[in-house]
């Protein structure tokens, strides 16, 4: 953890300090700020090392940034009733607007000028990265109504630059420390997610990672189980259950030397771990819900950032009528909110509460 690393955590401080400077004083606002400019850079770290390894195996791989990009506001919607003149405008018309996806790397970018550069990432990288995994996807359906609002050059271009520096770090750690990549970057988002622990707005207290791993350790998690968070918030226990299996797998593949952390998680590549197949299967066996809009975009962001490239976090509101799910899981991870209130009118008939408020 990053407790390991006072550089580390001094640069994740530094980035939140600018942030707070800067006008950002929200944390749930600055660690989503802070999440969307990570994950530009990781998608252009990722593409590139997919492409390296591509040529070096032989195997195919096209780039995300590969081609043109149009934005979805501008893509001809062609009818089943339209002439061919009026499809063949339609199309040209979509030229006007196509971007060449290279220009959408965060290193080509990042090299522009201050106004030049924050106009390029609000007006054409964020809305690629929303609109990254297709318009079906559940990332990009959650993502509909994110919104970048840095508001200003010199503070994206501070930003961008500390986490460079922020990656050059992990990419030290990773080689001298032997810790893979990955696990270096959950731990960094991890420490922007302690921040909600001392906001605690709207109810969105984090549970301390010590309380999710011996939850973890008693439910004892497998692969092939259902698992759900029915107010999963950053999704901390689909994590520690993810975490646990992946430990478990380790253990059964015979990988040596692994030593916990100080909240007793281990460290262990995903790749050492899991297969094609029980990767798949350990994906579609985490899900997450919350009410919070802003939560389940950080839930699925931070899932994403530990290597589920697809995960199952929606939103929902899990005591309400709406939700009619029975026997659905086979292990139900949960820490209720301790703040707020709820509807009486809308609360689920086969739930029986004694009071309306959280308490202790």
């Amino acid at each position: 953890m990053l407790q390991n690393s006072p550089e580390l955590k001094s640069k994740i401080d530094q980035l939140w300090n600018k942030l707070w400077s800067g006008g950002i004083s929200n944390p749930l606002t600055a660690i989503e700020q802070i999440t969307y400019l990570l994950f530009m850079k990781r998608l252009d770290e990722l593409d590139q090392k997919k492409q390296a390894d591509a040529e070096f195996t032989g195997e195919k791989y096209t780039s995300k940034f590969e081609g043109r990009w149009i934005p979805p506001e501008y893509r001809a919607k062609v009818r089943e009733g339209d002439t061919q003149g009026e499809t063949d405008k339609k199309l040209a018309d979509d030229k006007m607007y196509e971007i060449e996806k290279r220009s959408l790397r965060w290193s080509e970018f990042k090299h522009m000028q201050a106004e030049d550069m924050l106009q390029h990432v609000q007006g054409k990288v964020f809305p690629f990265l929303k609109d990254l995994n297709g318009a079906e996807s559940n990332f990009t359906h959650h993502m509909k109504n994110a919104v970048f609002i840095i508001p200003k050059p010199a503070l994206l271009v501070e930003a961008a630059k500390i986490i460079d520096e922020i990656f050059e770090v992990m990419e030290r750690d990773s080689r001298v420390n032997g810790q893979a990549f990955q696990d270096i970057q959950g731990d960094v988002y991890e420490m922007l997610l302690s921040e909600i622990a001392t906001a605690g707005k709207n109810g969105q207290f984090r549970t301390p990672r010590h309380i999710i791993k011996l939850m973890a350790d008693l439910v004892q998690p497998q692969l092939g189980h259902k698992i759900a968070d029915p107010a999963c918030g950053s999704g901390g226990f689909l994590l520690g259950a993810y975490q646990y299996i992946v430990t478990q797998l380790a253990i059964k593949a015979g990988t040596i030397n692994l030593v916990p952390d100080e909240d007793g998680f281990v460290r262990t590549s995903v790749a050492a771990a899991l297969t094609e197949k029980s990767q798949a299967i350990l994906t579609s066996s985490l899900w997450g819900y919350d009410i919070d809009a802003t939560m389940v975009r950080l839930g699925l962001m931070n899932l994403m950032m530990h290597g589920i490239d697809e995960p199952h976090i929606d939103y929902k509101d899990t005591l309400s009528k709406s939700y009619t799910e029975e026997s659905e899981y086979d292990i139900v991870m949960a820490n209720p909110p301790f703040t707020g209130s709820i509807d009486k009118g809308d609360i689920n008939e086969n739930l029986q509460l004694g009071t309306l408020k959280p308490s202790c």
